[in-house]
């Protein structure tokens, strides 16, 4: 089943604004976000061509922009709208979504949500 084939994106380091208290709303801080990107890619392993792939590049540099120029106070938020624009702006089937916060927690390397969205989810 194609549909089950993958393309992940790991540790996408970015900053933002996001969280609820005053002093997160000031200044941007460390965002990772991990993509697992599902699609068909019997085609393109078939053919080896550019035009029968799901160009990963155009999505990262969407969520890029999106994650440096939002605000958001929630991650869960955040979240949800990086799986909008792999689904909803660039056709992918279904997405899972990782967004972590490096250090929101003393002891933690991280805190962070993952979600699991399809089309459908947006409809």
């Amino acid at each position: 089943m194609g549909a089950q084939d993958k393309i992940i994106i790991k540790n996408l380091l970015l900053r933002g604004i996001i969280g609820i208290n005053d002093w997160e709303r000031e200044k941007r801080q460390d965002i990772l976000v991990n993509l697992t990107l599902f699609t068909d890619m019997h085609t393109a392993g078939l053919t080896d061509s550019a035009d029968d792939i799901l160009n990963y590049r155009t999505i990262t540099k969407a969520v890029i922009e999106y994650v440096e120029n939002s605000q958001h106070y929630l991650v869960e938020a955040l979240a949800t709208a990086i799986a909008r624009i792999c689904v909803v702006e660039h056709g992918v089937p279904r997405v899972i979504v990782r967004v972590e916060k490096p250090g929101a927690l003393r002891f933690a390397e991280s805190v962070g949500v993952e979600i699991e969205r399809t089309r459908a989810d947006f409809e």
